[in-house]
């Protein structure tokens, strides 16, 4: 895909007098010289293969370093029971996005969105509006090739990579796109997918990548959670016509600057934040003696 800003997509859209998701489409038609067909094939086969993550999910499961495993049967089982504040559609995006960081962790097949680190954000949000408001299947590669376009743009304008952004540039990147995905799910209009995209980024500017003992698991798997749930509240807000101050591009451009600015120690090094915590060095000391 080739675009520089989040606001060159909707010029485009304009110009093309189609939705966002159409103009997505046709660049990716152009950039990959695919045809219509190719391209939603894709699309599709990329969310099947989340579904086919999420469905797979074993509870019994456990990471080889024992740091992950279980929890997404654990938060399911409160929303079963209807102990979680936070209602049953919310409890199940946040055990989604629980089953599939666990799943990465674990070794099995998932689909990073935009990285692997990320991977339960955008599945835990789509695949759960999916379930309860049941879309058809067409609709919902709308939201993904939304998705797929504030990613494009976030790693065109900054990056996606832990390494070199911090964790504001994998949850939040991942919660941006699920934010813009959702939106346009629920009717929303260009300016508020704009929107929601960028409140759900500058929620989390600044977020470090402190993966304990090296590992994307420990704080990893519990940020999709948190990744996913900020994706709605940022869309509710838009929903709401409670918009971002900074533009959209903006807010990307700030993220990349911070990234920039971080300590190494903090950029997926596994040497600060919680990793060097006393808990984390024993964790880290631990396996490399294990």
């Amino acid at each position: 895909m080739g675009f520089a800003s989040v606001e060159e997509i909707e010029t485009r859209a304009k110009e093309q007098e189609c939705q966002l998701w159409e103009t997505i489409l046709h660049d990716d038609m152009t950039e990959r010289q695919v045809d219509r067909l190719e391209s939603i094939g894709k699309m599709s086969s990329m969310y099947l293969a989340m579904k086919d993550a999420n469905e797979s999910y074993d509870k019994d499961l456990k990471s080889q370093s024992g740091l992950s495993g279980g929890d997404g049967e654990k938060m399911m089982e409160e929303v079963r029971k209807m102990q979680n504040l936070t209602g049953e559609f919310v409890g199940t995006v946040m055990a989604n996005a629980l089953k599939m960081g666990e799943s990465n962790a674990c070794m099995k097949r998932i689909v990073a969105a935009p990285t692997a680190g990320a991977c339960g954000v955008l599945p835990a949000v789509l695949i759960t509006y999916e379930q309860f408001h049941k879309v058809p299947e067409a609709k919902m590669l709308e939201g993904m090739y939304i998705a797929a376009g504030v990613g494009q743009v976030i790693a065109e304008r900054a990056c996606i990579a832990g390494a070199q952004g911090g964790c504001q540039a994998e949850i939040g990147s991942a919660s941006a796109m699920a934010a813009g995905g959702v939106v346009h799910l629920s009717g929303g209009s260009a300016k508020e997918i704009a929107n929601a995209a960028a409140l759900a980024l500058k929620n989390l500017l600044g977020l470090a990548c402190d993966p304990v003992a090296g590992l994307v698991e420990v704080p990893c798997v519990k940020r999709n959670v948190m990744g996913a749930v900020n994706a709605l509240t940022s869309a509710d807000l838009t929903s709401a016509g409670i918009f971002s101050k900074i533009p959209p591009d903006e807010v990307i451009d700030a993220m990349r600057s911070i990234g920039r600015s971080m300590s190494e120690d903090i950029r997926e090094t596994g040497k600060g934040g919680l990793a060097g915590t006393p808990t984390g060095v024993e964790i880290r000391e631990r396996m490399a003696g294990g």
